[in-house]
């Protein structure tokens, strides 16, 4: 059976672009996505990066749901030690009294930014080692079935907004089985322990009122474009643009700092691009039909139920025929 197709928005912020601009693609690339037939899109909370532009991932969310009318909406995800559950109960409580059975909440343990961020945001760096309990907080609070006597989310309450954790390790498989709660692996940027993640989460899953079976969602890069070499160029541009990235946020060049092609595809062969080819391990290139095939080969070998894609194409444009033809061609082998 045809794997379900979804998406990961990153909200990159293009070079010679703006945050502004990110936002208007985030909602056309969610538009396309609802037209073309993908289940849901889901926003990553970031911090203190100068490309990505989903920090505000609830406001974000909000934004985008008023301007569509019924993909699925989510974080992928909130990164919870950065937060109180009881605030992010009435974030989430809000979008899904505004926006009803549209709305998902994936959770992630770790800060999604450097400790230098993390005390900019005021928290204590405990707060990662609280993820269990804080989860168990939350669903408490969504649940109307507060475990902080005296103390509810409104809104929040009783809206049941399902939650699923996020991942890269066996810690968030083992969590999310135990729990009983649908399972994302990160493989679209940290992928080495997918398989081993994947089979402890549906080994030890435990059934729960939100989930009867075990669900598990991975990450996957894709650039599908009218032909292969257009597709194999942006993904050489891509795979500079992140080096870049990675390089700037170790601060081992300054961010003013630029580098011709040819530097940096030879910064590509070194260890300085190894992290970047891990990063893109697990991404379908090609035409629509290629990256296609290229989805359901991933599912089958990784024994996930959904796969969501990060289309990593730069140019707004690019990305939007990305998720067209790969919804396309995926289309016709579900036919």
């Amino acid at each position: 059976m045809t794997v379900p197709l979804s998406i990961l928005d990153l909200a990159p912020i293009a070079p010679g672009e703006t945050v502004r601009d990110s936002f208007a693609a985030s909602v056309a690339l969610a538009q396309q996505a609802e037209a073309s037939g993908y289940r849901r899109v889901w926003y990553a909370e970031h911090h203190n990066m100068e490309s990505i532009a989903s920090s505000a991932t609830a406001v974000l969310i909000a934004h985008v749901a008023s301007q569509t009318s019924t993909i699925r909406l989510g974080a992928g995800g909130v990164m919870l030690p950065n937060h109180a559950p009881l605030t992010i109960a009435e974030q989430f409580g809000t979008l899904e009294a505004l926006h009803p059975g549209r709305i998902d909440l994936g959770l992630g343990r770790a800060p999604g930014s450097d400790q230098a961020t993390f005390r900019a945001l005021r928290r204590d760096p405990a707060s990662s080692e609280r993820f269990p309990e804080d989860v168990l907080e939350l669903q408490g609070f969504l649940a109307g079935e507060s475990r902080v006597p005296g103390v509810g989310a409104t809104p929040g309450a009783h809206s049941r907004v399902p939650l699923y954790i996020l991942g890269s390790s066996l810690f968030g498989a083992r969590l999310a089985a135990a729990y009983g709660l649908p399972y994302a692996f990160a493989s679209h940027f940290a992928p080495d322990a997918l398989h081993d993640a994947v089979a402890v989460y549906r080994r030890e899953f435990t059934p729960s009122e939100q989930l009867d079976r075990p669900h598990v969602i991975a990450g996957m890069n894709a650039i599908a474009a009218d032909d292969r070499d257009d597709a194999e160029q942006q993904f050489a541009r891509t795979k500079r643009a992140r080096l870049m990235m990675l390089l700037r946020q170790s601060g081992r060049i300054p961010l003013d700092r630029r580098f011709g092609d040819d530097e940096l595809d030879y910064l590509l062969t070194t260890p300085a691009g190894a992290h970047v080819a891990t990063m893109t391990t697990y991404t379908g290139i090609g035409t629509g039909t290629e990256v296609a095939d290229y989805v359901e080969d991933f599912a089958r070998t990784a024994d996930i139920d959904e796969v969501i894609v990060a289309h990593a194409s730069l140019a707004t444009a690019a990305r939007l025929r990305s998720v067209e033809l790969l919804a396309d061609a995926h289309a016709r082998v579900a036919a």
